[in-house]
This record gives structure tokens, C-alpha cells and sequence, in this order.
């Protein structure tokens, strides 16, 4: 494309089609294409990440770039920074890609109301937050019960915490090598994980009897 002439890097049909096998072909399209928002909402539904080209008005256009992130949570990169600090639009685009929320606004990221709803939707964007709610228990709580392997992204503290820890294995067992090794020697604590493993063997074989006699 970039060898074509200057009418079919206006011919909406022509760049559409190349661009459905090579994104980056748009950068060679012309400012009038990039700037009409009927082309680039087609654009995006397609390859959500042509928003990367989009002229930077169409950048802050709610429409389009919530019709992005909805096919490709990653294109939030590509958002302007107004549209970062949109919960309607970050929530979108961390539903369809967990990592996207690292794209957001320090302002989101230290918002307790939207990181809980977040972490709930995803619970490794745990990982995104600011310091300050990694160390919030019930911030933490909700994004290890989502996803127990987020227990890694919590503070020192919360990965001592027993009922942290304890949701964070109900989720993921695996989530015990991100627990501390203070608590991996608690008695305390290696009880309530024998007890749940007990609990959910023997809710297995009930499950199990039930499937063989029906």
C-alpha cells in the first residue's frame, strides 16, 4: 500500500481490504480516511487495533473506541488519555482482555469502587493496581476468589493472611507458592487446608456415587 496512489489510499473498499490482512497498512492511508468515523468504526470492528491510526479526534470518540476494545481489549492502548480514566470503557476492555487495565489511568487504578469491580470481572488485573489496594484486604479477597493465582500480585502482608490464603486455595491450589513462608509452617493453617482437601474429596465421591446410581 505504500506505493499506491493518493486516490486508493482514499478508496475506503481498497484500504479496508488491505487492511483486514495487514493492520499496519493503514498508516499509509490518507488523513481523510483516518479522520471519517464511518471508515474507521468499520476499521476497528474488523481489526480492533487499527484504532492505533485512527486521527487523534477519533481517538476520544466514545464510540469508537468502546466498539474497539470490545473486539480487542488491547486497543485501549491506543485510547486517548480522557477516555483511560473511563470506568465504562476500561470495564469493557478488561472483560474482553484482563492486562488491558494496565492501559488505564493512575486515577482508575486507585479507584477502590472500580478496581473491586475489575478484579471481580478478572482477578489477575490484581497485578495493575496501585500499591495502596493490593494492601486492601477486601480489594485482595475479591480478586483472589476470582482468580487464586492473583494471591502473587497482593502485599506482603495479605499473603500472610490465612483467610486470604485460604480463598486463594479454594480458587487454585496452586496459589499456595505465592503464600508466605511464615504461613506455610502455621499448624493452624495446615489444618484448614487438610480440612478443605478432606471436604472436597469427599464431595467428589458423593458427586461420583450420584452419577453411577442415576
Amino acid at each position: 500500500m505504500k506505493y499506491a496512489s493518493d486516490e486508493l489510499l482514499s478508496d475506503k473498499e481498497f484500504v479496508l481490504t488491505v487492511v483486514k490482512e495487514h493492520v499496519y497498512a493503514l498508516e499509509y492511508a490518507s488523513d481523510e480516511l483516518l479522520s471519517d468515523k464511518e471508515f474507521v468504526l468499520t476499521a476497528v470492528k474488523e481489526i480492533a487495533l487499527a484504532l492505533e491510526y485512527a486521527s487523534e479526534e477519533l481517538k476520544k470518540d466514545k464510540e469508537v473506541v468502546l466498539t474497539a476494545v470490545k473486539e480487542d481489549g488491547r486497543a485501549l492502548e491506543y485510547a486517548s488519555e480522557e477516555l483511560k480514566k473511563d470506568k465504562e470503557v476500561v470495564l469493557t476492555a478488561v472483560k474482553e482482555y484482563g492486562h488491558a487495565l494496565k492501559y488505564a489511568s493512575d486515577e482508575l487504578l486507585s479507584d477502590k469502587e472500580f478496581v473491586l469491580t475489575a478484579v471481580k470481572e478478572v482477578g489477575l488485573a490484581l497485578r495493575y493496581v496501585s500499591e495502596e489496594l493490593k494492601k486492601d484486604k477486601e480489594v485482595v479477597l475479591a480478586a483472589v476468589k476470582a482468580n487464586g493465582i492473583a494471591l502473587q500480585y497482593a502485599s506482603d502482608e495479605l499473603r500472610s493472611d490465612k483467610e486470604v490464603v485460604v480463598e486463594a486455595y479454594k480458587s487454585n491450589r496452586e496459589a499456595l507458592q505465592y503464600a508466605s513462608e511464615k504461613l506455610l509452617y502455621d499448624d493452624e493453617f495446615n489444618a484448614e487446608l487438610i480440612r478443605l482437601d478432606n471436604e472436597l474429596y469427599s464431595n467428589n465421591i458423593w458427586q461420583r456415587n450420584k452419577v453411577i446410581k442415576n
